[in-house]
């Protein structure tokens, strides 16, 4: 018994050797096996359930963190100075660039008005000029074009822009009259139908209109008259002149009177009806005690009348009965 006590311990001893030497239970398995094959005499079963009941910990790795210093070093590189200087020169490039293109599109500009208004002062602008001003801007517009491809090939942006602007105080009161010639037409349309509409409304017998004031429509026919009035006077002026006049009817001015009327006429035409004020109802009358005719009164009188006469029947019936009941002869 001492002996195996003393084998037993030895296994033991051996297995916290080979637990301690071993980092987990697979390599612990794997060695205990090699000794089983070399002749150790090892009590199996109860070695694994020793080894079952054992827990073996993990070893836990230590981790150290350390900063490394790192600088960066670029071979080849612009220094902060030479950076800036490059940067800067960037933004002038860029500006150069900008200035460019646009200097370009001012001069096509120039050169495409030359054209268009070449096109138009023969066509559509014929009306609108005089003759005499034609032969002037016709010559200005071929002193421009040949200035385009011989002196005025590479210049800056501002002389293209004064050079447009000498065209346009040619060419611009032409195309002034010739707009003012299209549009007049619908604007007077509008003013027109402005003014009719808030007399008819406010001269009609609908419904709609009667809780509107008297006065308050009137104020409306005189604004819509004295608003045809100016129309029909600076219509008779305008019919006067001839096309390549300034016209003294301007399509503005028409627009400013029409929403002018509309701003005084709807307010008042539009005025919603006020609301019906509710009504209370009538105190309720007690009924007074109507007066009874002589002959309503006498009805009254026999209809009280009867009931008593038919109480004194039954109380004569009534004596009868009890006569007839004390009476034993009869009987």
């Amino acid at each position: 018994m001492l002996l195996e006590w003393r084998q037993m311990m030895h296994h033991r001893t051996l297995l916290l050797v080979l637990v301690t030497i071993c980092r987990n239970l697979k390599e612990l398995l794997i060695l205990l096996r090699v000794l089983l094959k070399m002749g150790h005499k090892i009590p199996r079963k109860k070695l694994f359930q020793w080894i079952l009941t054992q827990r073996v910990e993990p070893s836990k790795k230590k981790v150290k963190k350390t900063n490394v210093p790192v600088a960066e070093l670029v071979y080849g590189a612009m220094g902060t100075v030479e950076l800036e200087k490059a940067v800067e020169k960037e933004y002038e490039m860029a500006l150069q660039d900008r200035v460019m293109e646009e200097t370009k599109d001012k001069k096509n500009s120039v050169e495409a008005y030359v054209y268009d208004m070449r096109n138009k002062i023969h066509e559509k602008y014929n009306d609108f000029v005089m003759s005499e001003d034609i032969e002037g801007l016709m010559a200005k517009l071929q002193e421009v074009e040949d200035w385009l491809y011989e002196d005025g090939e590479d210049e800056t942006k501002g002389v293209y822009v004064a050079k447009l602007e000498e065209l346009k105080k040619l060419g611009g009161p032409i195309e002034m009259r010739y707009k003012e010639w299209t549009e007049r037409g619908p604007a007077l349309e509008q003013l027109v139908y402005c003014i009719r509409s808030f007399r008819e409304a406010a001269l009609s017998a609908d419904q709609k209109f009667d809780h509107i004031d008297i006065s308050e429509k009137q104020k409306v026919v005189n604004e819509c008259s004295a608003a045809e009035t100016w129309l029909m006077e600076k219509k008779q002026q305008q019919d006067a002149l001839p096309k390549h006049a300034n016209p003294v009817l301007l399509v503005s001015d028409i627009k400013k009177k029409a929403e002018a009327l509309d701003r005084f006429c709807k307010p008042i035409m539009t005025k919603p009806r006020p609301a019906p004020k509710p009504q209370t109802p009538p105190p309720a009358e007690t009924p007074s005690p109507e007066a009874h005719t002589p002959e309503q009164q006498s009805n009254g009188a026999d209809e009280s009348a009867e009931p008593a006469s038919d109480g004194a029947q039954d109380e004569h019936a009534a004596e009868q009965m009890d006569t007839d009941k004390d009476d034993p002869s009869q009987a």
